[in-house]
């Protein structure tokens, strides 16, 4: 198994690479100058050029590329052109807040959406199986930032039970932060729920036709436990998989919900980099989250030793 985690490590190497060659590329064939955005609508061609200049733009591509590859490689992410802050200071501010809400809503859809597809499996054909199909259907058709909106006028605005928008930090308290987050993650964890527990409900009832479920319960093994132990614990392996595919939709429904709800975390600062052309930043943050779903893939492949035995790698 060590030698399966360190080639998987290994293999991220030039995945990290790939994806860098091709962000650092759509960057700099995309329209649009960081320079005329750092200076604004009226600045003259002679202040953008001096500018340009100033942050290396005016040197061919291949050697912008090796350029900034070698302060990566030295631990260097480079400066905000915007900003005028250090890149990695900038992740490590907004780091927080993005991780909270991703772990929120994962907890929340791994809580509600497996359960919901056991009982669904287990009561196949029945009006609640039924019903997780249709949510699964409208789960997927509606956008996520539709969702919020609508949650922001009803919970919010109507109700007035949440806050709006903003984000409190875990060290103001674990009641302040839930509120703020709770929202948020509602939005983001129903397409998640509805995809996870539709997996789990295949899943699960595709085991429970399986010989050794009739002969649990010929024994008398409680109901309870054939569910648990028996279907879901031989249906892990595809329900562990479908979350981490789900991980990396959160990553990109990260961006837009923070947004919506104005939590100043790397999804915010992602759409701000983008905005303003802040080439350092965009390709960091680039950088980070592929790096975080290279991780989970890895995690997600070692889970599998644990869940089914006969996997070896």
């Amino acid at each position: 198994m060590l030698a399966f985690v360190l080639r998987r490590i290994a293999a991220t190497v030039p995945v990290l690479v790939i994806v860098a060659l091709i962000v650092f590329l759509m960057l700099r064939l995309a329209p649009g100058d960081p320079a005329a955005a750092i200076l604004g609508d009226y600045a003259s061609s002679d202040a953008i050029k001096s500018v340009r200049a100033r942050l290396g733009l005016e040197q061919s591509i291949p050697i912008q590329f090796f350029q900034w590859s070698a302060r990566l490689l030295g631990g260097d992410l480079g400066e905000s052109y915007f900003l005028k802050q250090s890149v990695a200071g900038l992740i490590a501010q907004r780091i927080e807040p993005t991780l909270s809400l991703a772990a929120l809503t994962l907890a929340m859809t791994v809580l509600i959406a497996v359960p919901l597809g056991v009982i669904a499996a287990w009561r196949h054909g029945g009006w609640l199986d039924r019903s997780l199909m249709g949510f699964s259907v409208l789960g997927f058709s509606i956008p996520s930032f539709v969702i919020a909106y609508v949650l922001i006028w009803a919970v919010s605005l109507k109700l007035g039970w949440l806050p709006v928008q903003g984000y409190a930090r875990l060290g103001e308290g674990l009641l302040p932060w839930l509120r703020h987050l709770l929202l948020p993650s509602i939005a983001l964890s129903i397409i998640f729920v509805a995809l996870i527990a539709r997996v789990t409900r295949a899943a699960v009832a595709e085991a429970l036709t399986e010989d050794y479920v009739r002969t649990a319960r010929a024994k008398g093994v409680s109901e309870a436990r054939v569910l648990v132990r028996h279907a879901l614990a031989n249906a892990a392996v595809p329900v562990v998989t479908v979350i981490g595919i789900g991980i990396a939709l959160l990553i990109g429904g990260v961006v837009v919900t923070e947004t919506v709800f104005a939590i100043p975390g790397l999804g915010q600062l992602t759409v701000d980099a983008v905005l303003s052309r802040d080439y350092p930043l965009i390709q960091a943050i680039t950088l980070f989250f592929s790096f975080v779903y290279v991780l989970v893939n890895l995690l997600v492949d070692l889970s599998y030793l644990l869940l089914d035995p006969r996997i070896r790698y």
